[in-house]
């Protein structure tokens, strides 16, 4: 898939309903995270950060860059795009916003909102190692082939849901992150 069919796919597509089900009944707080796409050598690539091993909330689990809304943020999309720069360095200069996809639940209380956008330049990180301990490129084929998606039930107060797991290489990709993926690959099938 070309930037310009991908682009064209997220825009003109509906929004599909998503597969991350789990919804809690407490207060949750905000937050935005973004999912940058890159264009590498005629392949399109997503990029994530491996989160630091010393961190509270989800300590070395695969992620996307992003975090908790601040009160100064205009709205989520800037509240990805600032936590984007702080956590890896990559500037919203660099960034073409594309769209969002639905929010997702997490078991750490926020509800995240997922930023679609187009990356132009991803040749130099600046790495907050208090947040990040890598930051690596994963082919977007890789998600938008089925037998990626593996999807285990659990029970969380007697209701049933799922973990979705996409798992690449020596990275175990799982939780919302995976969800997230998921979701934008119906939406680009």
């Amino acid at each position: 898939m070309t930037k310009e069919e991908f682009i064209q796919r997220f825009q003109m597509r509906p929004l599909p309903a998503s597969v991350h089900k789990f919804r809690y009944q407490q207060q949750l707080k905000s937050a935005a995270v973004l999912i940058p796409i890159i264009s590498h050598q005629n392949q399109l690539e997503v990029l994530l950060t491996k989160r630091a091993n010393h961190l509270i909330h989800h300590p070395g689990q695969i992620s996307f860059p992003g975090g908790k809304v601040e009160p100064f943020d205009r709205d989520l999309t800037a509240t990805a795009l600032r936590e984007t720069e702080e956590e890896i360095g990559l500037q919203a200069t660099f960034i073409d916003v594309l769209g969002q996809l639905n929010p997702y639940q997490t078991i750490s209380g926020y509800e995240v909102t997922p930023i679609v956008a187009i990356v132009s330049n991803s040749e130099d990180y600046q790495i907050d190692r208090n947040e990040v301990a890598e930051v690596f490129h994963v082919p977007l084929t890789h998600f938008l082939q089925r037998q990626h998606h593996i999807q285990v039930p659990v029970y969380h107060h007697g209701k049933r849901h799922n973990i979705h797991f996409m798992p690449y290489q020596q990275y175990n990709i799982w939780g919302a992150t995976a969800a997230m993926l998921h979701d934008l690959s119906v939406l680009l099938n």
